[in-house]
């Protein structure tokens, strides 16, 4: 079979899909991977067929900007999130993606939860959906939003509006809120640590202290906003690595070099091993993964979906989240110190761990899939 796999051009998006992209691939199925160009590097390093279609990030967020003057990344609203994902994403990647699709001929779309781009081209070839959602459920004004918009696009090409048949979920049952209810073609779906097939691994060395990793994704790693922040830190007993992102670069912290160890661009598969504590800005991969290795976490949210994911790690008691006010140096410090010594928060830590580690595999959900179409 033909397995395209959809997502929005951003790291935090597109990363989820590659366990499942992989087993379909070792399967024996075609896979391509649908997003803009500029992703090329990141799916070529999996081994996986890509389709070029539409910009990058910055272009869509400026063309936001230009519409409505809103930023969906650092103030989401319901619109704004709606006109980014559902709206001006649409309009600038769809005709160079049903023009991709139609040579590709796919048996089965699977598109990342904000991605609308690949329902759109399901749409237009007749093909089922299956959506993979990371993190916990986007609450539903949100999602009521972004479908809405949606549907504008789907009706003025004459296309219809086609309810996904599955939905692929990652996030442990046990850190769900009491009122979700299971939708209609639910399929849970182990998550995975990213990794790149085959690659050396870049594993830190072992400590003899407590190890901290900050890390705030490829978006949000401000060199200014974190150098405060790294600067307590430091002054923790504990050996403190901090990811670079895709732009930043050392020197721009202003930190002791000698207490602070920095690191590029790194699968998480390969920094969380020996790591006693994430600090992070709540990113859905980052923290999946790590509760997935059992490691507490303290959230400190920037924006985008990152307030949902600080809700259910405080809710689960799986660490601490930080609201961006009570975000000061000295709070992370004594937080960190806290979360370093709670062995309740180690131990439903490890609970989850082991309730992620019993979640179907990409192999499964892939022979599951392959079944039913």
């Amino acid at each position: 079979m033909r397995i395209l796999f959809s997502s929005v051009p951003q790291h935090g998006h597109l990363l989820p899909l590659f366990p499942l992209a992989r087993a379909f691939r070792e399967r024996g199925h075609e896979v391509a991977v649908l997003t803009a160009a500029g992703m090329a590097p990141v799916i070529e390093a999996q081994g996986l067929g890509h389709l070029p279609a539409g910009p990058l990030p910055d272009v869509l967020f400026a063309e936001v900007a230009r519409r409505t003057g809103a930023d969906p990344a650092g103030a989401p609203t319901p619109g704004s999130v709606a006109e980014f994902f559902a709206g001006t994403r649409i309009d600038l990647t769809a005709d160079e993606a049903l023009a991709a699709a139609k040579s590709f001929e796919p048996d089965l779309v699977v598109a990342e939860l904000c991605d609308f781009v690949g329902p759109l081209v399901a749409a237009a070839t007749d093909t089922p959906v299956a959506t993979l959602a990371f993190g916990p459920p986007l609450p539903l004004v949100f999602t009521d939003a972004m479908e809405a918009l949606a549907r504008t696009r789907h009706e003025a090409r004459d296309l219809p509006w086609e309810p996904r048949k599955w939905l692929l979920d990652t996030w442990p049952a046990s850190m769900r809120a009491d009122e979700w209810q299971r939708p209609e073609g639910w399929l849970p779906l182990r998550p995975e640590a990213f990794r790149e097939p085959g690659a050396q691994s870049a594993a830190l060395p072992v400590s003899a202290r407590p190890r901290v990793l900050v890390t705030f994704g490829t978006f949000f790693g401000d060199p200014a906003k974190l150098s405060p922040l790294l600067r307590a830190l430091s002054a923790v007993d504990a050996d403190v690595v901090v990811t670079l992102g895709l732009v930043s670069k050392p020197e721009e912290f202003d930190v002791d070099h000698e207490r602070i160890t920095f690191v590029g661009f790194t699968p998480m598969e390969d920094l969380l091993d020996g790591v006693d504590v994430v600090v992070t800005h709540g990113g859905a991969g980052t923290t999946s993964a790590a509760l997935m290795k059992g490691v507490p976490l303290v959230v400190l949210p920037q924006g985008a979906d990152q307030f949902f994911q600080a809700e259910r790690v405080a809710a689960a008691r799986a660490g601490v989240a930080l609201a961006p006010d009570a975000q000061t140096p000295q709070a992370l410090a004594d937080v960190v110190r806290a979360v370093l010594g709670d062995v309740t928060i180690r131990e439903n830590v490890a609970t989850i761990a082991k309730e992620i580690a019993a979640m179907p595999d990409a192999h499964e959900v892939a022979a599951t899939l392959e079944s039913r179409l």
